[in-house]
């Protein structure tokens, strides 16, 4: 929220500079993100009064004037044609700086010599938006006669400090001027001088014009109205003006500007309707009906529906409570009689209708907050005030004030040991009832209580207090203590170095972490080439995308992955290898009744000099880490079209399914524009999470010789290594130390559709030297468990 130092020092008296007020600021609770000098980079510019123009004797465009600054009379040359004798100016003199870094200097042109310059606002840093009254490319000419030689900058609001504070939502209070200005009154110990509404009225019955009704208490708490007749309409005094320029609002006319100064003032919203074009007799706060349309000022339609609270007349809606109004009920210049609202709606109604209808205004910023509804007669009188002073329109002396639900005062018990023990302090009784006094809220010592005032929502106990004592006494002056109590160390959980290792272990096998959107395209499941009926392809839909290329959340991260594939290719980088750990949303049922299944996958994908085996060489050396590659089996016969279908298998350990690998189908590489044969790897996390260990055990150096058999095995084609090695191992015994494959052999010396396998195998006993009759007694039972299972036999 950007608060103008101009606006505020009007209620308290700030005589620190700027970075000590910030500093204080901060130190108290009221964050200052950032500050802006106006015009800090403008120097040197002052009034002037033309006194003589003169055609310049060698240029028909230009003229020679002479200027009256206030100490000496300067001669500048210009090409502006729309100056006469006797305009005031600004003049920036010779030395001066003007906007974009623009520096003057003495010169001359076309021979005559010129001290100066004309300026325009744009010259200043500012548009005709900031002052519509300013020529188009011209010189600004002021309205009225100035102090000659007098800095410009303040006419033109280049004076002032704009500070940025970063407001909690607890503070709803804060989201003001007077509630910043309360703030520092409190951080500065100074004075808080509040406007006291005055202001003349006028006889009237205000019930001849309005009556106001709230159907439910809960979602409008208060409403206050006022009827303004003799309405006159025109440009704002340039002091409103100014405050509201100040804090980037841009002014419209007297009675728009007057409920924007109110609502950045006080933090209470208004809003005006042309009494006209109200359906009289009354105005009603109900929850609109299904289906209900209202054209909102920005002249959109709106449908609505019974969460949401609208204003409405006896026929239809004027306006969408708390958020904007209705275009039917709209003042124009040619209203006569107006009727103001200041009323208090539930702020959590209001962020719901606004998130729904896509529409947020700075009113919902401020009912999010949940105002205090005691805000909303001080504003109103304040308005009042204002169009009184401005001749606005005459205010009728009766008003309507509905308060169903009065908010009172509430009173808490402070304890000063318990506040002192809290925030590590030693201040006195005495010394808090001055900080609470500085604070508004109002002491019982004897009874040790406070009356705490209802804009102050967030005290509610003594812990509040604690930390009302502890910002106000100053957190720099709190002494530096060690913890007590017993002290509690954070780590990571099991999953988190399951990841962390992973990571790592991607990084050293040369492996790139990449990382894509959880939201994606529909488009992407007809690249990869999934059905309507795959498991995949029922996905979440989002109701609010940034557009169809983020509509729906992934079930599957090899789009991603493969699109980072595809734009390296397309940067034409030769070797590629990425890695993503990333979650997936599957829908328990659609549509859509309870939480998506949250999958975390490892995804691996490569191009370039590797092939299908250097895939699957990076996942055993994450299996190796994990102790987990003994156990682990790859088969055949996954169903994913987007895999070449003779080159993927699945991966299980112990038979529980982790994931898959394989080549990508070639349709699938012309579908992401990569005219390379591309590898994937993808690894459910969830899954690896559960059987990874982190701990390693290590075997002593044998002490006894191993013995070698080689065995050269008969198969059907059909059959995979993976499956015989299955039975090696399982009827292999505890001797069995290793295997290895050496030789496959297809040919002529063998049957059609059968394969010849070799394996050499290595038996080594932990506590003796093996004999012949047990590595025999291993190696038959090897072969038998093949025959039987697989129809394996020796080859002869």
């Amino acid at each position: 929220m950007n608060i103008s130092m101009k606006w505020l020092k009007q209620y308290v008296e700030i005589d620190a500079d700027i970075n000590t007020y910030c500093d204080a600021m901060t130190m108290s609770g009221s964050k200052v993100e950032t500050y802006e000098e106006l015009g800090e980079n403008i120097s040197g510019v002052v009034v002037g009064k033309i006194l003589n123009i003169e055609k310049h004797p060698d240029a028909d465009k230009l003229v020679v004037t002479q200027v009256d600054v206030g100490i000496e009379t300067v001669q500048i040359v210009t090409g502006a044609d729309n100056i006469s004798v006797g305009d005031y100016i600004p003049i920036a003199l010779p030395g001066a700086k003007l906007s974009e870094g623009l520096k003057i200097k003495k010169g001359k042109l076309r021979g005559i010599e010129s001290n100066g310059m004309m300026c325009s606002v744009e010259e200043l840093g500012l548009n005709r938006e900031d002052f519509i009254e300013a020529p188009e490319h011209g010189i600004y000419i002021f309205n009225e006669p100035k102090e000659l030689g007098i800095d410009a900058k303040p006419y033109f609001g280049l004076d002032d400090i704009i500070v940025e504070y970063e407001v909690t939502s607890n503070r709803p209070d804060c989201y003001s001027v007077i509630g910043i200005a309360r703030e520092a009154a409190a951080t500065f110990d100074k004075e808080l001088k509040l406007p006291k509404p005055e202001y003349k009225t006028y006889p009237g019955a205000i019930d001849k014009f309005m009556k106001v009704s709230i159907k439910n208490d809960k979602l409008c708490s208060r409403f206050v109205g006022k009827v303004i007749t003799d309405v006159n309409i025109e440009e704002s005094p340039k002091w409103l003006k100014d405050n509201l320029r100040a804090c980037g609002v841009k002014p419209i006319n007297n009675l728009v500007d007057i409920t924007n100064f109110i609502m950045i003032e006080t933090g209470q919203p208004m809003h005006a309707y042309d009494l006209d074009l109200v359906d009289f007799p009354e105005i009603i706060v109900r929850a609109a009906s299904n289906g209900e349309v209202i054209q909102t000022l920005d002249g959109e339609e709106r449908s609505l529906d019974e969460s949401m609270i609208v204003i409405a007349d006896s026929e239809k809606p004027i306006g969408v409570a708390g958020i904007m109004g209705g275009e039917s009920s709209k003042v124009f210049e040619t209203t006569k009689t107006i009727f103001f609202e200041a009323a208090t709606f539930n702020g959590t109604s209001v962020r719901k209708t606004s998130k729904k209808l896509g529409l947020r205004t700075d009113a919902s910023s401020k009912f999010e907050k949940h105002l205090d509804p005691n805000l909303a007669m001080y504003a109103m009188e304040r308005a009042c005030q204002l169009i009184d002073m401005l001749g606005a329109g005459k205010v009728m002396e009766t008003g309507i004030d509905v308060y169903p639900c009065v908010r009172e005062a509430k009173t808490i018990a402070y304890d000063v040991d318990a506040i002192n023990k809290l925030v590590g302090t030693k201040v006195s009784e005495d010394e808090m009832i001055r900080i609470f006094n500085r604070l508004e809220l109002e002491v019982n010592k004897e009874d040790k209580t406070l009356v705490i005032p209802t804009f102050r929502p967030d005290l509610n106990v003594n812990a509040d207090l604690a930390e009302e004592v502890a910002r106000m006494y100053g957190y720099d002056k709190i002494p530096v203590s060690l913890a007590t109590g017993t002290p509690t160390v954070g780590k990571k959980n099991h999953k988190q170095k399951i990841t962390d290792i992973t990571r790592r272990m991607m990084e050293a096998c040369g492996v790139s972490e990449s990382m894509t959107y959880s939201f994606e395209s529909p488009k992407a499941y007809n690249a990869l080439s999934i059905g309507e009926e795959h498991p995949l392809h029922k996905y979440v839909t989002i109701s609010n995308p940034l557009g169809e290329d983020f509509s729906v959340m992934r079930t599957t991260t090899v789009n991603g992955i493969l699109k980072s594939l595809a734009t390296n290719y397309n940067q034409r980088n030769e070797n590629v290898r990425l890695y993503e750990i990333g979650k997936t949303y599957l829908p328990k049922e659609l549509p859509l009744k309870d939480y998506p299944v949250e999958g975390e996958y490892l995804t691996i994908a490569m191009y370039g000099d590797v092939d299908f085996f250097d895939v699957k060489g990076v996942l055993e050396t994450l299996f190796i880490r994990f102790g987990m590659v003994e156990d682990i089996t790859y088969n055949g016969g996954i169903d994913l079209p987007f895999l070449h279908p003779g080159r993927k298998a699945s991966v299980s350990y112990k038979e529980q399914e982790l994931g898959y690998l394989g080549e990508v189908h070639p349709d699938t590489l012309d579908n992401y524009n990569i005219g390379i044969r591309s590898y994937l790897a993808v690894i459910n996390m969830n899954e690896l999470v559960k059987v990874a260990a982190m701990t390693r055990s290590f075997k002593p150096v044998p002490k006894y010789p191993s013995v070698n058999r080689d065995l050269a095995l008969l198969a059907k084609q059909d059959i995979a290594v993976g499956q015989i090695e299955f039975y090696i191992k399982q009827r292999g015994g505890k001797i069995l130390e290793s295997y290895q494959l050496f030789d496959v052999y297809q040919g002529s010396q063998i049957k059609e559709d059968y394969k010849s396998v070799a394996y050499s195998l290595t038996f080594r006993a932990a506590d003796h030297t093996l004999d012949e009759a047990e590595v025999s007694k291993a190696v038959t039972k090897i072969l038998k468990g093949l025959e039987f299972e697989l129809g394996v036999t020796i080859r002869s």
